[in-house]
């Protein structure tokens, strides 16, 4: 396993193809703060150019929490030009980790709250444990969930219950969270991480150019009507066809062995 730090507060871990990303403030929860927002974007930006990487799994470093989203100890400090010239900052971290172009998975435990749920929420997959707590409480601060929950969570379940939540600010627990369909998979408590790393393990295993189309076709026809989405997919599958991990598999299972991917 190798690492290697972005900044102060953002460090990756890779396991193989599999590839963690740490949020590691621990002192702060983990809380965003415009330093580290632009380490996540710049480690993002990175690890969507690195073909070697075939998943991606953010963790958190903090016992208690998976992240308490934006920090708003400094948040108190700033003026209004503060706040203009860091938005962009902010947004290119949650953009960041929503546009890899890899499965994502989120290993969430305590805390994901306001932009930490919101960085889950940009994730393909989140496994949480019993601990976890979730929720965008932004509107109880006077703003609005503001790296993609209003639009990414009602993907998720649906407009009304989105609306219920985001309007609520209320905070979910585990239990209820997986009843909801707010995490995908839950697991006893302090397993998030070692889940969440086997199940990139897994799908780490197939096809890498399968999995990035696969996972554009479900991206860009989402919301679409199913012509223009079938559409999609056919676009998506053309990249593939010729491809040489297309070439491999079929050989591979022809030949009743494991493939070695070419990626490509």
């Amino acid at each position: 396993m190798s690492e290697e730090r972005y900044g102060e507060f953002v460090l990756v871990r890779r396991h193989g193809h599999v590839v963690e990303l740490v949020l590691d403030r621990p002192k702060a929860m983990n809380a965003v703060s415009t330093g580290m927002a632009r380490s996540l974007a710049g480690a993002c930006a990175a690890l969507a150019a690195d073909p070697a990487a075939r998943v991606v799994v953010l963790t958190s470093s903090h016992e208690r929490a998976f992240c308490v989203g934006a920090d708003l100890k400094e948040r108190n400090s700033f003026t209004d030009a503060d706040l203009v010239r860091q938005r962009p900052v902010a947004r290119a971290a949650y953009t960041g980790v929503l546009e890899l172009p890899m499965p994502t998975i989120a290993a969430v435990h305590g805390f994901a709250l306001g932009g930490g749920f919101e960085l889950a929420l940009s994730c393909d997959l989140i496994v949480a444990d019993r601990t976890a707590v979730v929720g965008l409480p932004e509107v109880s601060v006077g703003v609005i969930p503001g790296g993609g929950g209003t639009q990414l969570l009602p993907r998720r379940v649906g407009a009304a219950r989105a609306a219920e939540l985001i309007f609520s600010a209320r905070r979910v627990e585990a239990a209820e969270a997986a009843r909801l369909g707010l995490v995908d998979q839950l697991v006893e408590e302090g397993r998030d991480r070692e889940e969440a790393l086997a199940l990139g393990e897994r799908i780490a295993g197939n096809s890498p150019v399968g999995l990035r189309a696969a996972k554009r076709s479900l991206r860009l026809g989402h919301g679409l009507d199913l012509r223009a989405g079938l559409e999609v997919e056919d676009a998506a599958w053309r990249s593939v066809a010729f491809s040489g991990d297309r070439a491999e598999g079929v050989a591979a299972f022809n030949e009743k062995r494991e493939p070695q991917w070419p990626g490509e």
